[in-house]
Formats: structure tokens, C-alpha cells, sequence
């Protein structure tokens, strides 16, 4: 004899809502380029989001109360030539993030109090030495200027980086 068991759950009875669309971000061209990344970053005062970009990589920093539908010409983070592969705020300033790209290198850029007017074309510094592509940039969560950048390439080869605020 087949009994059919339906499995207790606490979520069986949730529904979710969709959100207005004043409330969320409307109208952007995130990168399609594949890899292994969530294309955003946030921290309590701004949300990156890598996206589509002729002639190089970039990336979109938003204040977090700006939403609704994004200007194509919003100003970018420009920099790289390359796509734009990983980005990471800095946990210890809100206003320092860090991109690392195909082009091999990685940047530390400086976003301004009210966020972006104009177009960011020159980082704090740019961090060279990688011999493939950027893939991952990620700060160290308590000790200050520490950045560590990894290439991926058959294995994870870890190189750290010193960061400049």
C-alpha cells in the first residue's frame, strides 16, 4: 500500500509580496559576463553593481535611498580596461571599495560623500602583479588596509595585496 506523505513544514503557509517598483532598482545592465560572482556589492550607505560596459569594465555606485529607474547615463566607477569580474567594500570606511577586473589589475577608488555626479575614472591606486585575470578581491573583515586579490586559473592562486585609504 502507497501512502503519500506531505511533510510537515512552518513555511507551507508564507507568501511573499512582490516589492513596488519605487522600492527597488529599475532598468540596469548588469554584466553578462560569466563568472563566479553576485555582481554587487552593499554596505549601509551604497549599493555597487557591475554592469554592462563598451571599451572596458564598470560599475554603478548608488547611494541606497536612490531607487526606482536608473538613468543610462548615470555616472560609473570606469576605470579598468577589462570587464569588471568581483567588487568589495571596504569595511572599515563606506566610501572605499575595491574592483579587480580581466585587465589584471585591481583598483581602490575613493567614492565621494553624496556618491557619484561625474563619471570615476582614477582610483586611490591601482594594484598590479596578477598574470591572469582578477576574479576575486575581498578585504580583510578586521585588520585595516589589508586587501587580499586572487586569479583564477586551474586552482585558486592567492596573492594578497596591500590597500591605500
Amino acid at each position: 500500500m502507497f501512502r503519500r506523505v506531505v511533510r510537515a513544514s512552518k513555511f507551507r503557509h508564507v507568501f511573499g509580496q512582490a516589492v513596488k517598483n519605487d522600492q527597488c532598482y529599475d532598468d540596469i545592465r548588469v554584466s553578462r559576463v560569466t563568472w563566479d560572482s553576485s555582481f554587487c556589492a552593499v554596505n549601509p550607505k551604497f549599493v555597487a553593481i557591475i554592469i554592462e560596459a563598451s571599451g572596458g569594465g564598470a560599475f554603478l555606485v548608488l547611494p541606497l535611498l536612490k531607487t526606482g529607474r536608473i538613468d543610462k547615463a548615470y555616472p560609473t566607477v570606469c576605470g579598468h580596461t577589462g570587464p569588471v569580474l568581483d567588487i568589495d567594500w571596504c569595511p572599515h570606511n563606506d566610501h572605499v571599495i575595491a574592483s579587480g577586473s580581466e585587465d589584471c589589475t585591481v583598483m581602490v577608488w575613493q567614492i565621494p560623500e553624496n556618491g557619484l555626479v561625474t563619471p570615476l575614472a582614477e582610483p586611490v591606486v591601482v594594484l598590479e602583479g596578477h598574470s591572469k585575470r582578477v576574479g576575486i578581491v575581498t578585504w580583510h573583515p578586521t585588520a585595516r588596509n589589508v586587501l587580499m586579490s586572487a586569479e583564477k586559473h586551474g586552482g585558486t592562486n592567492i596573492s594578497p595585496r596591500a590597500g591605500h585609504q
